[in-house]
């Protein structure tokens, strides 16, 4: 039975030295041994022996990156005005004998410097550059704060404010400005539209002028154009009839006559005041005129049908000239032309 029992005691003895003695660090920390209380080196991740009943584990240190928070806090700014701010701050232990040994609490330590230095540099500056210089803030911050933790073993990777509340009053004022501010913008805008749309109504116009004025032109040129061949046609009309009359052919007058009176009549019987068109009742003058028109015309004929027969008499001669062929024989002389009495 006694002997049992220190076989027992033997073998717990021997788990407790295994285990005082076999370490195995995790991955990401690193231990620190102290050999009689005095730091002799650092155990890193893996497996590791001590020295029995001389060497111990001293400090256990994260070697991760780590992310502390820094407590809200009132500051007031160069401006004084107060505001809240709080921020974190991103740290890695770089060397673990340095953490754990030159600074108690490293966590502690590190949160009430930032809070320090965070009330100095807020408090260095106006509000409104505390609003919109946050990352002026964060740099002069880090530079501080990690210059100041070096000798610790600790690097400061980063620092950001997470929140900036201005008092109430302040608050509503600047939501009031960015209000008016919103409306003058809104006000700019909407006067820039109503300009470019008066330019472009403007240039429309002007556009529309321009072509309106091309078209008058345009038609202007054809009326004239048209005028020009009316009179010509009119004067040439003009010419012929005054060869007839010199001619001594009187139906060229009558044919002007009956002409101005056929345009009077239509005119009387086009007018939209005349309900009553009154017929000349002696027509006579009018079928004479008529008949005179036609003769005229027949005249016309028959001197076109003469000059067409000179023509095609000439054409022989001329034949007969260049072969030496006896002469073509005469035409027989054209009837001598009467004229048409005129209307009375």
């Amino acid at each position: 039975m006694g002997l049992s029992v220190f076989a027992i005691v033997l073998v717990v003895m021997a788990i407790a030295l295994a285990f005082s003695v076999i370490k195995i660090v995790p991955q990401g920390r690193e231990f620190t041994v102290e050999r009689f209380g005095k730091y002799t080196r650092t155990l890193s991740p893996g497996i590791s022996f001590l020295t029995p009943f001389v060497e111990g584990i001293g400090r256990r240190m994260n070697m991760m990156e780590q992310v502390l928070d820094v407590p809200q806090q009132e500051v007031i700014t160069k401006d004084n005005a107060m505001v809240k701010v709080d921020a974190i701050v991103f740290i890695q232990v770089m060397s673990a004998s340095a953490a754990a040994y030159r600074v108690d609490d490293l966590n502690y330590a590190i949160t009430q410097l930032c809070s320090t230095n965070l009330r100095t540099v807020v408090g260095s500056m106006e509000l409104d550059e505390v609003l919109f210089q946050r990352d002026s803030i964060n740099s002069r911050l880090l530079t501080v704060i990690d210059a100041a933790t070096e000798p610790w073993g600790v690097k400061v990777n980063r620092i950001e404010i997470k929140d900036l509340t201005p008092p109430v009053d302040i608050t509503n004022a600047m939501a009031r400005q960015m209000k008016a501010e919103r409306e003058r913008r809104a006000i700019i805008t909407e006067a820039d539209g109503e300009k470019q749309a008066a330019i472009a109504r403007a240039e429309g116009a002007k556009q529309a002028a321009i072509l309106e004025a091309e078209g008058r032109k345009e038609a202007a040129f054809r009326d004239a154009e048209a005028r020009e061949r009316e009179a010509e046609a009119e004067a040439r009309a003009t010419a012929m009839v005054s060869q007839a009359i010199a001619a001594g052919d009187v139906n060229a007058i009558n044919y002007f006559v009956a002409q101005k009176y056929v345009e009077a009549f239509a005119e009387l019987a086009r007018s939209p005041n005349q309900k009553t068109v009154i017929v000349p009742a002696e027509m006579g003058g009018l079928v004479g005129t008529i008949a005179g028109l036609g003769e005229l015309v027949g005249l016309a004929k028959e001197q076109q049908q003469d000059r067409r027969d000179d023509r095609q008499a000439a054409r022989p001669a001329q034949r007969a000239t260049t072969t030496n062929s006896p002469p073509p024989p005469q035409t027989a002389p054209r009837r001598p032309r009467g004229s048409v009495p005129g209307t009375e």
